[in-house]
């Protein structure tokens, strides 16, 4: 068409994109190192069902089908921006294999129509949530609708390009016959020109809609053109459509589409540990000397404890900013978000994504000038404390303010410059922002991280984590109460105690809420029978059981958890040494994903199982039998430990449904992965809320609002968020709240009575929000 516009336009285009990522590449590297080139065939995969077969979209829809037509809109039409670029030097192009008369080509052309036209469809899908039927989630930009139109007109333009040259190829042999004088014409050649891709398909039957449909039906709009129309409009077709991608490349580095770029990395990079570990950070004496060495430096936070600079967040978490699709999936299902708090996932990733992008040319500066991360960090920092005395800074800021050099980065504390710390301390741990992100963006990591900056080197926190810290670090237990009555629970049940049975072959861990909660220690009573029932060999640790310090860890207080980590993982491996403790059985979620995720990274290589799974394992053996009807409707509540955490969400489903006369109910959207929090993860257990619309109520009416009798639950912590719910709504003696565990003591107990739960209240002054919009 034109080889030196056309060349001109690429060069110039992918020029401008390099020097683009370029920038993007450096800012990236100012995060600090972690591996995550490992496993390559797991992160295949993963790039294969998150990337590609883009699984987390089916969450919205019709938004998630839309988002997939685009997709393959632009793997597909990708091939035809490269033919339409080689047509700008040789009109004859095709890509060697998909011309008109090849068997690839015809299927190519065919599918391009179909998919285009598919294409405009998600385009309109996209359009109406952002201007017709806007969606609070989203965040509302012209640069969306500037990109939604990009992408529509690229598909018109494709088409009509088609449509107007096989107008003119269906005229073309009788206006400009071969190896006449008027072939020869000015004329021709242009119209010679723009029907070169058809050269050998035989046009003069008519327009025919295989292998372009599309295309052909664009044609029988056009054909009543004149043939210099059909030329205009065809070169304005393909150039049109030759330059939007162009346009369209060099916008993504600086908008939310950068994920276009990004998401597969980003999917690649994954972390594949288990979903419930943090990262350690090494032993408590190696965490106390990191503390103490930090305590000495002028600026402690620069000490790389949690996270308080920029530099100290990882490479990985650059990536992360990079890829946000501002979608605000993840607010949408944030326990905290939905509850009024000032936490929203999306707004904590774009602040500190907008903070970089901010600070570009200081911190580009930086990474060019003393190296990536903490080296450089590290490396300007030690520069300035030794030439601090024969800096000129008159002349240094002369320079500065006259362009030379950009501003030196102002080196702050991202809590609270960037970040407010209500933020981060609003946070249950849920990870329902996790499990929503299309594209697999990390928060929990990221909060606690900050969090262990607050908590070790500034001692920062809510006042109300004083005396569960306290309580852990003198007895054990958050509570603080005496490790002497640990075991008080399975008084008349005759348990014994590792220490008196080390061949045991499975350990009943009961956790700190069992223990001493009273209305808690009801579910260990019911396990420990239904064990019993069973001739389970079982012992508990009694007074040698500590809290696995979860929630010191999810508080961010890394020191304490290592300390009680490498205390429990003594015992543990103490008595599997001796023969016994083959297993772990626990009731309790955290305890259960702390034991297998975690304590791994202290030596203790355990073989962990919930009570829910082991239960079902002696149901499936005919150890349990259930007999005694519980008659009513149950609605189950997932523990995010348990479910988002661990993916166990069937086995208190099945147990539920084995007991004779439960009715199981579920809630309307509000279920398994998209389970809202009972509020009390993350440390929240110990700490108020910071409004009064609490998250466990909102939980609890979602459930109520099943009409169930019963709220059954699997973790000690959901059954007290949840029975204050109840309680909260005057409910406690309408609505029962019990342990998958109690119901089925209940009908296993051969000497009980049915047991029939009470009616639902008869009105409610509120019922569980509606299921969000799409």
């Amino acid at each position: 068409m034109n080889p030196t516009v056309m060349l001109l336009l690429i060069v110039t285009a992918h020029v401008i994109f390099l020097w683009s990522i370029m920038r993007r590449w450096q800012l990236l590297r100012i995060g600090s190192f972690v591996n995550r080139f490992d496993r390559i065939p797991e992160r295949i995969s993963a790039v294969l069902r998150y990337a590609f077969a883009q699984e987390k979209m089916a969450y919205y829809q019709p938004a998630g089908i839309a988002h997939k037509l685009i997709f393959v809109g632009f793997m597909v039409l990708l091939f035809r921006t490269l033919v339409l670029w080689g047509r700008g030097f040789d009109p004859t192009w095709n890509l060697l294999i998909l011309g008109p008369t090849q068997p690839i080509g015809k299927v190519y052309e065919f599918t391009k129509d179909i998919v285009a036209v598919l294409v405009m469809i998600g385009v309109g899908v996209f359009f109406y949530y952002r201007v017709i039927k806007h969606q609070k989630r989203l965040t509302h930009s012209a640069e969306a609708i500037l990109i939604l139109g990009i992408i529509f007109t690229m598909m018109v333009a494709d088409i009509t390009y088609d449509g107007a040259a096989l107008a003119l190829a269906h005229k073309f042999p009788e206006l400009c016959p071969p190896g006449t004088a008027t072939s020869l014409t000015d004329q021709c050649r242009r119209m010679a020109e723009v029907v070169a891709p058809h050269a050998g398909v035989d046009h003069t039957e008519g327009i025919a809609f295989f292998p372009s449909p599309a295309g052909a039906t664009m044609a029988l709009a056009l054909k009543k053109l004149s043939p210099a129309a059909l030329v205009v409009v065809a070169k304005i077709g393909f150039w049109t459509h030759a330059t939007l991608p162009l346009i369209f490349l060099n916008l993504l580095p600086h908008s939310k589409h950068f994920h276009v770029i990004t998401a597969i990395p980003n999917v690649f990079f994954k972390d594949l540990g288990p979903k419930g570990r943090l990262e350690p950070m090494g032993s408590a004496e190696k965490i106390m000397e990191l503390a103490m060495a930090a305590s000495e430096m002028p600026e402690p936070t620069k000490a790389k404890i949690g996270v308080a600079k920029v530099e100290h967040l990882s490479w990985k978490a650059v990536l992360d900013f990079y890829t946000c699709t501002e979608c605000g999936r993840c607010s949408d299902n944030c326990p905290a978000h939905k509850t009024g708090k000032i936490l929203s996932p999306k707004h904590f990733t774009l602040a500190l994504r907008d903070h970089m992008y901010e600070h570009e040319n200081e911190l580009v500066e930086r990474e060019m000038q003393w190296g990536p991360g903490m080296q450089g960090a590290a490396a300007e920092a030690t520069a300035e404390a030794t030439d601090a005395a024969n800096v000129d800074y008159e002349h240094l800021a002369a320079e500065r303010e006259g362009a030379k050099f950009p501003p030196k980065y102002k080196d702050i504390d991202l809590a609270p410059e960037v970040i407010h710390p209500d933020v981060l301390w609003a946070c249950t741990s849920c990870r329902a922002c996790e499990e929503q992100c299309p594209v697999l963006i990390s928060y929990v990591d990221k909060i606690i991280d900050m969090r262990r900056n607050l908590v070790m080197i500034r001692g920062e926190f809510p006042h109300e984590l004083q005396k569960p810290f306290q309580g852990m670090e003198v007895n054990g237990n958050p509570w603080n109460l005496s490790r002497m009555d640990r075991s008080a629970w399975s008084d008349g049940l005759d348990i014994p105690t590792f220490a008196a049975k080390p061949d045991a072959q499975v350990l009943y861990w009961v956790g700190c809420a069992a223990s001493y909660d009273d209305r808690a220690k009801k579910i260990a009573r019911a396990t420990a029978r239904l064990m019993k029932a069973a001739g389970v060999d079982f012992a508990i640790l009694g007074q040698e059981e500590s809290c696995t310090g979860d929630p010191a860890r999810r508080a961010g207080n890394e020191l304490l958890f290592a300390t009680l980590a490498e205390g429990n993982a003594a015992v543990l491996n103490t008595y599997k040494e001796q023969g016994g403790m083959k297993q772990v059985v626990t009731a309790c979620p955290h305890c259960f994903n702390t034991l297998k995720n975690e304590y791994p990274d202290f030596g203790a290589q355990l073989e962990v199982v919930h009570h829910t799974d082991f239960l079902l394992g002696l149901l499936a053996e005919k150890k349990l039998h259930p007999k005694k009807p519980v008659m009513g409707r149950v609605v189950y509540h997932d523990s995010c430990y348990l479910g988002r955490y661990n993916d166990i969400y069937e086995s208190p489903r099945e147990i539920l449904k084995m007991i004779p006369g439960v009715e199981l109910v579920e809630p309307d959207y509000w279920n398994k992965t998209r389970g809202l929090c009972c509020g009390a993860g993350g440390a929240q257990m110990w700490m108020e809320e910071q409004n009064q619309n609490r998250v466990n109520v909102k939980r609890t009416l979602q459930l109520v609002d099943t009409g169930a009798k019963t709220v059954a639950s699997a973790c000690p912590f959901c059954m007290t968020m949840l029975t204050d719910g109840l309680k909260s709504q005057s409910l406690e003696d309408q609505i029962k709240q019990m342990d998958v565990a109690e119901l089925l003591d209940l009908s296993c107990a051969v000497d009980e009575k049915p047991v029939v739960a009470p009616a639902p209240a008869p009105a409610q002054a509120e019922v569980a929000e509606a299921v969000p919009a799409e």
